[in-house]
């Protein structure tokens, strides 16, 4: 299977990379954005590359060694910028490059069930390998109220029929556990599958989407990155940030307009660039994404973006 990148010129070109640059690419996923910076620059640049998923770093790592490279990887979460630079002894970097969306692999082929059209053990983590104390799907679906759960998934997946499907899980797993992708779309198809015919939507799109951000705590991740990176880059250094999702958006949004009116930076694009109508013909995937770009202005490393 071959990952295809989302606005993948767009991203790179939006980060104004001179010779000398310090890159992170925060989602290093199928490594388009940072094989296409070093097919672009080689040695003239360093990437450190970051992912919470072994597998993404396993799957990249051969790719670049064929090139003539400078990539750093490391196996964390992009909310910890700011302790894995510390950790490389990089005070500061030239642009944070974040592609929020999954990866072909982790929806295909992971088989941590991110996916409804697979049947999978309900885990959706981005971790591999999770500890016990790591949160999972499977624990939500299964122990959460329902209060809780019909919060989570219409705030977090924007599903109108929240509530109902929340009282489906909870009766269904009365019965059973509910271990597998299979055993919640059943759920929900049930309970909310007749609204959805005629839609180009599946039924478990919005719950699923719930269940993955709550699962990692991505919006949170979202703030703490910009946050912790913003401080850790240079004066004229670079955001590129694509989100996938209304919610993701919204944050990157606000976020970037706090930094401007508070004059530490200058947003590059007003309106998000979107892809073009070739690339998602070519790339169904990318419909959704949306590009931000934001420069640093002010060289200080420790304003804080206090994000509200």
């Amino acid at each position: 299977m071959k990952h295809v990148s989302v606005l993948l010129n767009e991203a790179i070109d939006g980060l104004n990379i001179k010779p000398g640059a310090i890159i992170v690419d925060g989602t290093l996923g199928g490594g388009g954005h940072t094989i296409e910076m070093i097919k672009r620059w080689g040695k003239n640049i360093k990437v450190v590359g970051i992912d919470l998923d072994t597998d993404a770093i396993e799957r990249v790592a051969p790719l670049v060694d064929s090139l003539p490279s400078d990539v750093i990887f490391r196996n964390d979460s992009f909310a910890n910028i700011g302790k894995v630079l510390e950790e490389l002894n990089i005070p500061h970097v030239d642009g944070i490059l974040l592609d929020l969306g999954l990866s072909s692999f982790q929806l295909e082929e992971s088989g941590r069930g991110f996916t409804f059209k697979n049947d999978e053990p309900l885990q959706m983590t981005m971790k591999k390998n999770p500890t016990d104390e790591d949160l999972t799907a499977y624990e939500i679906v299964n122990t959460w109220d329902e209060k809780t759960l019909a919060d989570v998934i219409y705030n977090l997946g924007e599903e109108r029929h929240g509530r109902k499907i929340a009282k489906a899980i909870v009766e269904a797993r009365s019965k059973k556990e509910i271990k597998t992708t299979f055993d919640l779309v059943t759920i929900i198809e049930k309970s909310v599958g007749g609204y959805y015919k005629r839609l180009k939507i599946h039924p478990a799109t919005r719950t699923f989407q719930a269940l993955r951000i709550v699962t990692n705590s991505e919006l949170t991740s979202i703030e703490k990155v910009i946050d912790k990176g913003f401080n850790k880059l240079k004066e004229g250094g670079r955001f590129s940030i694509i989100t996938f999702h209304s919610l993701e958006d919204r944050i990157v949004k606000h976020a970037f307009v706090n930094l401007h009116k508070k004059g530490y930076a200058k947003i590059i694009n007003k309106k998000p660039i979107l892809p073009s109508e070739e690339e998602i013909r070519s790339n169904p995937r990318s419909r959704s994404a949306k590009l931000r770009l934001l420069e640093k202005l002010d060289h200080r490393s420790d304003l804080g973006t206090k994000i509200v």
